[in-house]
């Protein structure tokens, strides 16, 4: 009888360790938006950590500044590379486009896009099974532009707070009207933007519209599984918000249903392949979202229009998930750090950053901050699995409130955090880190915790503030420097790598232990950097 009982609990471990290896064993292909470390490098390395096997393109193909030359390598990689893969995540920017940024500036025919959509077709035919997830965007209409910024038209530096404001009063004569001071301006405005520039801009977006019209009749058609367009960086009345109320329309009016269009973009791909995992293994994560005090889940965030509620239940549903209003029954609880006052604060990045330029004293707790870590700190002990939203500021964490974490040693006892770019691009992060981290060992939560505590806090909350004060006031050619390095970039390297260490030093080492590391500029300006770690 104890050898029967031995050889069954051994067959058991046996078909656990089976059964966690198959669960564990998915092979997905990602094509993301572009290559810089947050939507590529750092969402490759969640799913990494959670047991997939990624299947990526090289980032060459993806780069930026090439005029679209990289296209059909990518193309081709795709066909190559899509025929053993168990789901594909893809970007329609990349595909079509070559990425976010080459979207917003290329000269394609309608005609050379419409066949990139048929590469997903045939993609489909080949391999029927083949489940397949796309995320595209409605183009962005920024309110003014930069003089060397590299991500729109060269004419917009110059024309964009123009062309916005006349586009603006275009869509709001469209949905409800002019007052006589707004139709003058809005002939003021027609008399002194060149035709040519106004033309190109929208004949772009057209030819953008038009494609995003032929993705929602492959969702409609079952050839994607499911489709997501996101209202990149875009604001009320603006032609983003007007193109988006087209899609709307023409996906209720062909009955789409796996389809939806939400803010946000830099995210959408880590809620994709959240999305595909749960569906490989079957699973419909829950989640208890708790906020700050105040105004809480009512905020409507900059870079946004909709509700922080409406945005979190949107990228769950995306991820396949959804809220629950018990703890209990949750797999994770989410916790979103919110100003009270249902503020977007803006002052870790203004250039440069004198005290005018700020709009709140970033370092010094307000209301609110010891009130959330209060409240981590309480479902920690607890033992909930804990996910932190940092959406109060925008491009960065909230210092005091992490002061506090870091006080409390709570930093790594976290189940996933984010807080670096646009208030729904770090809720995206937190849920999609959060729904895949079950499957995370706890030295793997730390290791990505720790690439989030560099990159949101250490970098984008203080070390690119004090930089981008350096380029300005010590770097011959000052401010160009800042959207671009030129020949600088040892020189910028070398100083935010020191800085970070400095921070990290300070902060982070005390708590766990991990390799030195060198920060590299991604897209050679000060906006975003590569945390390399030296194993």
């Amino acid at each position: 009888m104890k050898v029967i009982t031995q050889i069954i609990f051994f067959l058991a471990v046996i078909f656990s360790m089976y059964m966690r290896a198959e669960a564990a064993g998915e092979k997905i292909l990602f094509i993301p938006v572009d290559d810089r470390p947050v939507t590529f490098k750092q969402t490759v390395e969640v799913l990494e950590q959670a047991g997939c096997e990624m299947i990526t393109p090289p980032a060459e193909y993806l780069r930026r500044d090439d005029g679209g030359k990289s296209l059909e390598k990518l193309l081709a990689w795709l066909e190559e590379n899509s025929s053993s893969v168990d789901a594909a995540v893809i970007s329609a920017d990349a595909i079509l486009y070559g990425g976010l940024i080459p979207s917003r500036k290329h000269y394609f025919d309608a005609e050379v896009l419409y066949s990139r959509i048929e590469k997903i077709v045939q993609l489909h035919e080949k391999n029927p099974k083949l489940k397949i997830y796309v995320l595209s965007s409605v183009m962005r209409a920024p309110h003014e532009g930069t003089v060397g910024s590299v991500e729109e038209p060269e004419y917009y530096a110059y024309y964009g707070a123009r062309i916005f404001k006349y586009t603006s009063l275009l869509v709001k004569e469209k949905f409800s009207g002019l007052m006589s001071g707004e139709r003058a301006e809005l002939e003021r405005l027609r008399g002194i933007i060149p035709v040519a520039f106004i033309d190109d801009w929208l004949a772009r977006r057209r030819k953008n519209l038009d494609a995003t019209e032929k993705l929602i009749d492959l969702a409609n058609e079952g050839v994607i599984n499911y489709l997501i367009v996101g209202r990149d960086d875009h604001w009320t009345y603006s032609q983003t918000q007007s193109e988006s109320i087209e899609l709307s329309n023409y996906a209720q009016a062909t009955g789409t249903k796996n389809f939806q269009l939400i803010s946000g973009i830099d995210e959408f791909g880590l809620l994709l392949l959240a999305r595909a995992v749960n569906e490989l293994r079957g699973n419909h994560p829950k989640v208890f979202v708790e906020y700050n005090k105040g105004v809480g889940a009512e905020i409507v965030p900059a870079y946004s229009d909709e509700t922080v509620a409406v945005a979190i239940e949107s990228e769950l549903k995306i991820a396949g998930g959804s809220v629950v209003d018990n703890p209990a029954t949750a797999d994770f609880i989410l916790l979103v750090n919110t100003d009270p006052e249902g503020k977007t604060y803006h002052s870790h990045n203004a250039f440069p950053s004198t005290r005018e330029n700020l709009d709140y004293d970033a370092y010094t707790p307000r209301d609110g901050t010891e009130f959330f870590a209060n409240l981590v700190e309480s479902y920690v002990n607890k033992n909930f699995d804990v996910a932190v939203a940092d959406i109060t500021f925008a491009n960065g964490a909230d210092n005091p409130m992490m002061n506090l974490l870091r006080e409390r040693n709570l930093l790594f006892k976290l189940h996933a955090y984010a807080g670096w770019n646009t208030p729904n691009n770090s809720l995206g992060f937190a849920i999609g880190t959060g729904i895949l981290a079950k499957n995370i060992s706890r030295d793997a939560k730390d290791k990505l915790l720790l690439t989030r505590y560099l990159d949101d806090w250490a970098y984008q909350a203080n070390v690119r503030t004090t930089v981008g004060d350096w380029i300005f006031y010590n770097v011959a050619g000052g401010a160009q420097f800042y959207s671009n390095f030129g020949g600088k970039n040892a020189e910028i390297e070398s100083r935010i790598t020191a800085l970070m260490n400095e921070f990290a030093d300070k902060n982070l080492r005390p708590y766990k232990k991990f390799p030195p590391f060198v920060v590299n500029s991604a897209w050679n300006r000060m906006f975003e950097v590569d945390i390399v770690f030296l194993e």
